[in-house]
């Protein structure tokens, strides 16, 4: 059998865990591979933090232990995912370069101490990450269960994709003049004649985050294209490396969660298959989550963090190959609250990415360490090696992929349009506390799951041959050929606020928002504004909150308020929506798109979800109380009940077709 995380064609996905011999003493490791094995894991990540192990002084390595190591897991039976070590420099490392750390916003350095202590933009740093990576693959490259590789981790974790450092200011001189023609052209691009910008060479610009006030918004988001190519081409050195000597082998990386400070999908064009880290209750607990819905899903994770990663790093992946690296399994130690999961649900976390298409599901961690920063961090094991309550989750899950098999194909329903430089443009000159168009996506795609609609979140040059509907929550910079892509297409289409409001260098275009859009709608934005708490207008059942646009057309007002203002209006097959995509405004414009698109709708009870894929509808229950299928759904149960516990999964075969 291949130890290779990817599965065989016809073979259902695979389980493993994160790793760490270096930890523990190698009496334990044997026994520690064993009892993998027994759970129904069979590949094991390691190796991203152990570089001062592998060469604890400069050009003296120690390889035996990492040789031991992965003999014994190997001859376990486990393949493994070895990463470079690049996220942790080690002390000697930095004292030799104390240049190559990163420069916050404030100009402070980002010192040893913990992890991620590199700037992007330091050639000498990059240097020695080629460096490190050739010895590791020189060494491991042809063994046999090193199945896979994972570049560094986590880029960009705690805030470091965005350095202020002198190394990325002149790389970033460097950037502008291979992307503008000459420095006349990049003032006439900014719009460098408001308030004397004007420069006399590139040598002259800075970095935007010193500013009195606000910088330049085209500064920042030249900045931000810049600050994301550099995470690329440093990804890339790695690869290079990685291709030259262990060719055959998928190149993966673990990404974040609400993360957009690169572009994911330039990632996933270098690599093989693209990661992503999935802790649902840390991510409800540290981001705009309400309240009320982070007391409501406190033990289970909102019922669509999960999905959403799930379909946007599919959606960013080569191929459409994405892997789940890092899954929670119990408290974590670094949200500002850290419950332990509602029981089932790290099994209900495992099927779901089985139902979205993942071919690897990897536990954070297999033991929990009592030392250092993460020692409130759950594993599989407690620290004293007892099995901890996600180790037979996990276990269960791994029976039940099993008794179902491969995954197929889902169907085409929804196509989400998200691009990475619309949030940027959003952060950059958000206009309304909050409102980026990562959340306007989330917001959206919450509305279509809420329906029983499967979605693929997909970036503005991915063709929509096959979807019933389109929808674009908020896309600033939409292209000549973005907008004729639309123009072919047959099927529903939504275009949400902001759409088309600037051009490639942020200026709003000369007809107006949504620009290259009104070959779509026949229509001009001619006024926006953004709306504080209780500041709202409401309809029938929804209401306008955070932010409304003011619209010149000819189209026919489709919601409208009881006060006059229109929420949504529409042109044939176009809807624009004319107020921030949340709340029961996006689900009331959702539905009727999806009605007038033909697709097939189910009312759901709150914290139920669907997914559909190969034939098969599979059900989560998000909810703390039980709760039924509804009627409408109907298939032959090939897991679970009609009924859903909390926590439960049920799956049908032969489901209706969602369109």
């Amino acid at each position: 059998m291949s130890l290779s995380p990817k599965p065989a064609p016809g073979q259902p996905m695979k389980l493993g865990v994160c790793y760490y011999p270096e930890h523990w003493p190698e009496r334990l490791w044997t026994e520690d591979a064993a009892r993998m094995i027994a759970a129904g894991l069979s590949v094991v990540r390691i190796g991203e933090f152990a570089w001062s192990r592998i060469e604890p002084e400069p050009d003296r390595f120690d390889w035996g232990w990492l040789d031991r190591a992965i003999a014994v897991l190997g001859e376990a039976g486990l393949g493994m995912i070895l990463g470079t070590p690049t996220a942790t420099p080690p002390k000697w490392l930095v004292d030799r370069m104390p240049d190559m750390v990163a420069i916050d916003r404030q100009g402070r350095a980002r010192g040893f101490g913990s992890r991620r202590h590199y700037c992007f933009s330091h050639p000498g740093y990059r240097t020695e990450a080629v460096r490190i990576t050739r010895a590791i693959a020189a060494r491991y490259g042809d063994h046999p269960a090193v199945v896979a590789w994972q570049t560094d981790n986590e880029y960009g974790c705690h805030d470091t994709v965005l350095s202020f450092s002198k190394a990325a200011r002149d790389a970033f001189r460097v950037w502008l003049a291979d992307h503008y023609s000459s420095i006349a052209a990049l003032n006439a691009a900014w719009g460098n004649v408001f308030w004397s910008m004007e420069y006399r060479s590139f040598a002259e610009v800075d970095l935007p985050g010193q500013t009195v006030t606000e910088a330049n918004p085209a500064h920042w988001l030249a900045f931000r294209r810049f600050s994301s190519d550099q995470v690329i081409a440093f990804n890339r050195a790695q690869v290079d490396v990685l291709r030259e000597l262990s060719p055959g082998r998928d190149i993966t990386h673990n990404a974040m969660g609400f993360f957009t400070d690169y572009d994911h999908h330039d990632l996933g064009r270098e690599i093989d298959t693209l990661g992503w880290d999935s802790y649902p209750l840390g991510f409800l607990d540290s981001f705009a989550f309400s309240d009320a819905d982070k007391l409501r899903y406190a033990r289970q994770g909102h019922p669509d963090i999960a999905a959403f990663h799930h379909d946007l790093y599919r959606g960013c992946a080569r191929g459409g190959r994405w892997w789940v690296l890092e899954q929670q399994p119990g408290p974590v130690n670094w949200a500002r609250y850290n419950p332990a999961p509602l029981p089932g649900m790290v099994r209900l976390w495992t099927l779901e990415a089985m139902a979205h298409g993942t071919e690897l599901v990897s536990y954070f961690r297999w033991r929990q360490f009592p030392q250092a920063q993460e020692q409130m961090h759950a594993g599989l094991l407690r620290p004293d090696s007892v099995a901890a309550p996600g180790l037979t989750e996990a276990a269960q899950a791994a029976r039940d992929i099993a008794a179902l098999g491969a995954v197929g194909a889902p169907p085409k329903s929804v196509a989400l349009v998200f691009d990475y430089q619309a949030d940027w443009v959003t952060k950059i000159q958000p206009q309304g506390a909050g409102l980026s168009a990562l959340w306007a996506a989330f917001n959206t795609y919450t509305a279509l799951r809420e329906l029983g609609l499967d979605v693929d979140i997909v970036p503005p040059d991915a063709p929509l041959g096959g979807y019933g509907l389109c929808v674009i929550p908020c896309l600033p910079i939409a292209s000549e050929a973005f907008a004729a892509e639309l123009s072919d297409f047959p099927g529903q289409i939504v275009i949400g606020p902001r759409s088309g409001s600037r051009d490639g260098d942020f200026a709003i275009p000369a007809e107006l928002p949504p620009g290259n859009l009104q070959t779509m709608f026949p229509g001009k934005v001619t006024r926006a504004e953004s709306l504080r708490p209780g500041l709202t207008h409401s309809g029938d059942g929804w209401q306008v909150s955070s932010w409304l646009e003011h619209v010149e057309t000819d189209a026919k007002p489709e919601l409208v308020a009881a006060d006059g203002t229109i929420a949504c209006w529409q042109h044939g097959r176009v809807r624009y929506l004319a107020a921030w995509p949340e709340g029961n405004l996006i689900a009331a414009v959702m539905a009727r798109a999806a009605r007038d698109g033909g697709l097939t709708t189910h009312a759901l009870p709150p914290g139920l979800r669907l997914r559909r894929a190969g034939g098969r509808c599979f059900a989560f229950n998000y909810a703390a109380a039980p709760l039924d299928l509804p009627a409408s759904l109907t298939g032959t149960l090939e897991l679970g009940a009609r009924t859903l516990s909390p926590a439960g999964v049920a799956v049908l075969a032969e489901a209706a077709p969602s369109r």
